[in-house]
């Protein structure tokens, strides 16, 4: 039974038709999963189907009435967003239960009545927390699996929209996830399952739909095609999956030397980085990587150990002294730490080079527009123009500026922190050529953390991988993916 639909709807911004004439209905007691590249329409729709947006065209019905009409039936869709949007200085119990309207509360609030509550549903989530808990000193993945639990203990939902629910959970809890989300399915609650992950739709879904540039371009049950049709859906083009992104050019030359570093999430790391090397850190979440790496940037605390970069000492503590003398780092935190979201293309790629702009006492508007143009072009960034707000950009663009940015740097090292979490396969091979490309024409060293098996062995000439924050072995980019699993889960291969 067709629970949510959508007829001809339109919805355009300044410069750009975001969703043009879309026709989509979700069913209940069925996993529909929602694909397509960054910039594709697919937040913009959901926008439409929880009430965000107005469309500027169209119609939404849910149970067959007009919502547009009837604002109140937007209720009936429960939304868990990509980005953790939790109260970090309330307990876990509160979060959970907010708003207390609709999951049930009348008057006064009881919190051992609130915390009591709460029990069964993390004992059912798998979330390692207690009901008092504040929701900072938990986990990122017990966090993202709280915004899960969230969304299905408010009365009267009949849809379940899940965002990239994966983003920010170990391989084992997004297992767990999947399990809930047959069982919701299997109470006759409808599904949308928006991932850039093949893998998981494939394994959860039972239809697909695929946009591309606002429109609705395919729609399948996923028993009848397979992840070949699926991409050139997706990108109206062949992507060849198996393609290495290795670079060919790494020299003796040792940008980078480790020695025996210890900090407070990690102990005794010593590795090697070579000019013109992309060196991949693998391991589960929690594991130390991307602390080890903001230590060496300067971000976070060093116990013991040496840094050396082409053989001089190197200051820890200092991360302006980091971009001063050449390694950046890119941040797993897009849109939280990478861009600043409310101003301008321009101003994003010329914050990081307001030296070079000046012209005597003030910033020189023509040689930040011309570097901001020449990013832009170079890395084939996909914006109306210079001036346009990055927020509105697509993840993989606006990651496009940020490397752009920190080469305006002039890095000998880049520090890659999951730089394809959020986007489509298709952005993802634009990324692996750019630092591929980077590494063999600019001799850049290139480190590579990643939560994808699949990314690290596509785009590293050495893996190594990390366990509970300790060198757990270092392999070259030929060894198989089971050995270097059993290293970052503890087993000795």
């Amino acid at each position: 039974m067709k629970v949510l639909e959508a007829h001809n709807i339109t919805k355009v911004f300044p410069g750009v038709v975001a969703l043009d004439s879309v026709d989509v209905s979700f069913e209940t007691g069925e996993i529909h999963c929602v694909i397509g590249e960054n910039g594709a329409g697919k937040s913009t729709l959901i926008k439409c189907l929880t009430g965000v947006y107005e469309p500027e065209d169209g119609e939404i019905l849910i149970n067959g009435q007009d919502a547009r009409k009837n604002k109140s039936l937007y209720d009936k869709i429960a939304y868990v967003p990509q980005e953790i949007d939790l109260f970090s200085q309330m307990s876990v119990a509160e979060n959970l239960f907010l708003p207390y309207r609709k999951s049930g509360f009348k008057g006064l609030i009881n919190q051992r009545q609130l915390e009591d509550k709460a029990v069964s549903l993390l004992e059912r989530f798998h979330i390692p927390a207690r009901p008092d808990d504040l929701v900072k000193d938990i986990s990122v993945s017990a966090r993202q699996l709280l915004q899960v639990a969230r969304a299905t203990v408010h009365e009267g939902y009949e849809v379940l929209m899940l965002d990239e629910p994966t983003t920010s959970l170990t391989t084992e809890d997004a297992g767990i996830l999947f399990d809930i989300i047959k069982e919701i399915k299997a109470e006759g609650k409808g599904i949308i399952f928006i991932s850039h992950k093949l893998e998981e739709i494939f394994t959860l879904g039972d239809v697909i739909t695929v946009f591309r540039n606002g429109k609705k371009v395919a729609y399948s049950a996923l028993n009848d095609v397979d992840v070949p049709w699926v991409i050139a859906q997706m990108t109206g083009r062949k992507v060849v999956q198996d393609q290495s992104f290795w670079s060919e050019k790494v020299s003796e030359e040792v940008l980078l030397e480790v020695r025996n570093l210890t900090g407070e999430y990690f102990s005794d790391i010593s590795f090697d980085l070579k000019k013109g090397e992309i060196l991949g850190f693998s391991g589960l979440v929690g594991a130390g990587r991307s602390e080890l790496m903001q230590a060496i940037f300067g971000y976070l605390p060093v116990y013991s150990g040496t840094v050396r970069l082409d053989g001089e000492a190197w200051k820890l503590g200092d991360t302006s002294y980091s971009v001063r003398n050449g390694l950046v780092y890119l941040p797993e935190e897009r849109k939280k730490q990478g861009i600043l979201p409310v101003l301008s293309v321009r101003e994003n790629i010329s914050v990081s080079a307001l030296e070079k702009l000046q012209s005597g006492i003030a910033i020189s508007s023509r040689k930040e527009a011309e570097l901001a143009q020449e990013i832009v072009d170079v890395y084939d960034v996909k914006t109306p123009d210079i001036e346009k707000e990055v927020q509105f950009l697509s993840g993989g663009n606006q990651q496009k500026v940020i490397i752009g940015r920190s080469m305006s740097c002039e890095p000998k090292i880049l520090v890659f922190d999951e730089p394809t979490k959020g986007i489509d396969v298709g952005t993802k091979a634009e990324i692996y050529r750019l630092m591929k490309e980077l590494a063999e024409q600019k001799g850049i060293g290139i480190i590579l953390i990643s939560s994808e098996m699949e990314e690290i062995k596509k785009c590293s000439n050495r893996i190594i991988a990390l366990y509970k924050g300790k060198k757990a072995g270092e392999y070259d980019a030929k060894t198989d993916k089971e050995t270097i699993l059993s290293a970052i889960i503890g087993v000795k291969s």
